[in-house]
C-alpha cells in the first residue's frame, strides 16, 4: 500500500478592503464607545467592503495572490473550495465563480459553509484529496463580507464584525507539512449563532425583513463558554495523536473572535498568550476569512520560520470546530 503524500501549504494570500470603520466612526452610529468594544472584544477597527464588491470578489484577489506566492498558474489548479457564508448569492456556489474570475480549468469547484470554522475545513477537506494522490493542487478561500448581514443598529453585534478573504494553494511538499486535522460540530448548539431567515425555513418577506431576521443573531455569553472549552478540547485532539505536547507547538492562530476568548482559551491549553497570533484589533471577526488571514500575516511578520510547528484552532456556528497541526 502507498504511503499518503505529504500535502503542505504552497502559497498564501489575503486581500483586505481599504474601507476602515474605527470604533470612533461606531460611536456615531449605536451607543457605545471605543473603551467599551475594546474592553470587552479587543477590536479597535475592522474592514468593510464597497457596496459593489461581493465575497467573490474579494476571494479572487486572494486567491490571485495566493497562486502568485505559490508560482502557479490557475490552470494549475485542480480543486476550489471557498469557505463562506455569505455568498454571492444562494446559487451557483461562490467557487463557481471564483473559478471563472480567475480563469481557471473546469475543475470541481464548491463551497464549505461552516462559518468561522470554514477555512480549517477547507484545508482539512483539501488534504484528503491530495493526500490519496486524486488531485495535486487545491486552492482553499476563505472570503466573507459580513456587512451585508450586520445589524448596524444593534451594538451587541455591528462591534464585532468585519470584511475580508485569505486563500491558500495545498499541493504536495518533500517535509513537513499538514501533520494532523481534527474537525467537529453540534448542531444542538446552533441557536447560539445563526441568520434565522433567507432560506426556505423563513423565505424573505415584507415581515422577516422588517423583523431584522436577515441579520446575524447571537447568544454571546452562551457562546463565550463553549468557545473556550471548544478550542482547548479542539487543540487537544489535534496534538495529542501526533504526540505533541502545548510546548512543542511555536505559534497558535486561533480564529479571531474575542480577544477574552482567546486569552482564555490559551490559559485553557497551558499556553503563554505570547504564542498566540492575535490581529483582531486591526479586522475585527471576519469569520472563515480571520483564520485565513492571520496565518498569511503570520507569515509576513516573520513569525513563522521553516521547522515551526503551527496550531490552526477555530469555532463557528453550527456549532462547528476544527484544528490542523502544520510543520512549516
Amino acid at each position: 500500500m502507498c504511503e499518503p503524500i505529504k500535502v503542505g501549504i504552497l502559497g498564501l494570500g489575503k486581500y483586505l478592503p481599504e474601507k476602515i470603520l474605527t470604533n470612533k466612526d461606531l460611536e456615531k452610529i449605536v451607543d457605545t464607545t471605543d473603551e467599551w468594544i475594546m474592553s470587552r472584544t479587543g477590536i479597535k477597527e475592522r474592514r468593510i467592503a464597497r457596496d459593489n464588491e461581493a465575497t467573490s470578489d474579494m476571494a479572487t484577489e486572494a486567491a490571485r495572490r495566493a497562486l502568485e506566492a505559490a508560482k502557479l498558474k490557475p490552470e494549475d489548479i485542480d480543486l476550489i473550495i471557498v469557505a463562506t457564508i455569505t455568498p454571492d448569492m444562494f446559487f451557483p456556489a461562490t467557487a463557481c465563480l471564483v473559478q471563472e474570475k480567475l480563469g481557471a480549468r473546469t475543475v470541481p469547484a464548491f463551497d464549505v459553509s461552516v462559518a468561522c470554522s470554514g477555512f480549517i475545513y477547507g484545508i482539512a477537506i483539501a488534504k484528503q484529496f491530495i493526500a490519496s494522490g486524486v488531485y495535486k493542487h487545491a486552492l482553499v478561500v476563505a472570503s466573507e463580507k459580513l456587512s451585508s448581514i450586520t445589524d448596524w443598529t444593534d451594538r451587541n453585534t455591528c462591534v464585532l464584525f468585519g470584511d475580508g478573504a485569505g486563500a491558500a494553494v495545498l499541493g504536495p511538499v518533500d517535509r513537513g507539512g499538514i501533520l494532523s486535522t481534527y474537525l467537529g460540530a453540534d448542531g444542538k448548539q446552533g441557536e447560539l449563532i445563526k441568520l434565522p431567515a433567507g432560506g426556505s425555513r423563513i423565505p424573505a418577506t415584507k415581515k422577516s425583513i422588517e423583523d431584522k431576521l436577515h441579520f446575524i443573531k447571537m447568544n454571546g455569553s452562551e457562546l463565550f463558554k463553549h468557545a473556550v472549552r471548544i478550542m482547548a478540547d479542539a487543540a487537544l485532539q489535534a496534538t495529542k495523536p501526533i504526540g505533541l505536547k502545548a510546548e512543542d507547538i511555536n505559534l497558535v492562530i486561533p480564529h479571531q473572535a474575542n480577544v477574552r476568548i482567546l486569552h482564555a482559551a490559551a490559559k485553557r491549553m497551558g499556553l503563554s498568550t505570547d504564542k498566540i497570533y492575535l490581529n483582531i484589533e486591526k479586522y475585527g471577526n471576519m469569520s472563515a476569512a480571520s483564520s485565513a488571514v492571520a496565518l498569511v500575516e503570520a507569515v509576513e511578520e516573520g513569525r513563522i520560520k521553516r521547522g515551526d510547528k503551527i496550531l490552526l484552532d477555530a469555532f463557528g456556528g453550527g456549532l462547528t470546530w476544527g484544528a490542523i497541526v502544520i510543520e512549516w
